[in-house]
C-alpha cells in the first residue's frame, strides 16, 4: 500500500471511529469513538460508555478492544491497528500496549490527559517492553469539532466557569453536597 493510499485509508477507518463517537453522545457519553482493523477489515467497534455503564475503564478503546479480543478469543491483538478520535489517556495506552497493537492512529491531541505526546508519551518509553506505532492527527479537526461541540452542548452554550457545580459541605460533616446553577435549593 503505498503512502497515499494508507493515508486515505486512515481517513476512512477514522471516519467510522467518528461514528461511534457520535453512538457516544447519543447516549450522552463524551463521543469519543474507536474502531479496531487488522489486514484492512474492522473486527470490532467502540464509544466511550463508562457513565451508562457504571465502569471508569469503559473507554472506546478499551470497549473496541475487547470485542475484538473476544472475536479472535485472544487477549493479543498482533497485527491489529487501533483507531481513536481522541489520544489515548494513560489507561488505555497501557491497554493497546498489553494488547500487543501494532499501531495506534488518533485524531484531537488531548491536552489534560494525552499519553501518546502531549502530557507523557508512554507509546516511546524505552524502559517499556512493546512499542506500538502511533499516527497523530487523523481528521484531527473533525475530532475536536465534535468534542468541543458536545462539551459547548452540556454547558448550554455558556462559558466553562459559569457551568462549574456549586460544593458546600453539609452542617453534619458527612459529604459534600453539590448544587447546579439551575437546581433549587
Amino acid at each position: 500500500m503505498s503512502d497515499a493510499e494508507k493515508a486515505q485509508f486512515d481517513r476512512a477507518m477514522m471516519r467510522l471511529a467518528i461514528d461511534q463517537a457520535r453512538n457516544a453522545w447519543a447516549v450522552g457519553e463524551v463521543p469519543v469513538g474507536a474502531v479496531v482493523v487488522r489486514e484492512g477489515a474492522v473486527l470490532a467497534t467502540g464509544y466511550n460508555q463508562p457513565i451508562g455503564s457504571h465502569d471508569p475503564t469503559a473507554h472506546a478503546e478499551i470497549c473496541a478492544m475487547r470485542a475484538a479480543s473476544e472475536l479472535l478469543a485472544n487477549y493479543r491483538l498482533v497485527d491489529c491497528d487501533l483507531y481513536v478520535t481522541l489520544e489515548p489517556c494513560a489507561m488505555c495506552a497501557g491497554a493497546i500496549m498489553h494488547a500487543r497493537v501494532r499501531r495506534v492512529v488518533y485524531g484531537a491531541r488531548d491536552p489534560k490527559t494525552g499519553a501518546a505526546g502531549s502530557v507523557v508519551d508512554l507509546f516511546a518509553d524505552p524502559r517499556l517492553n512493546h512499542h506500538t506505532e502511533v499516527t497523530a492527527g487523523v481528521l484531527a479537526d473533525e475530532c475536536g469539532a465534535l468534542l468541543s461541540s458536545f462539551f459547548a452542548e452540556r454547558r448550554g452554550g455558556r462559558g466553562g466557569s459559569e457551568a462549574c457545580p456549586e460544593a458546600t459541605p453539609p452542617p453534619d460533616g458527612s459529604g459534600i453536597e453539590v448544587r447546579f446553577e439551575d437546581q433549587e435549593r
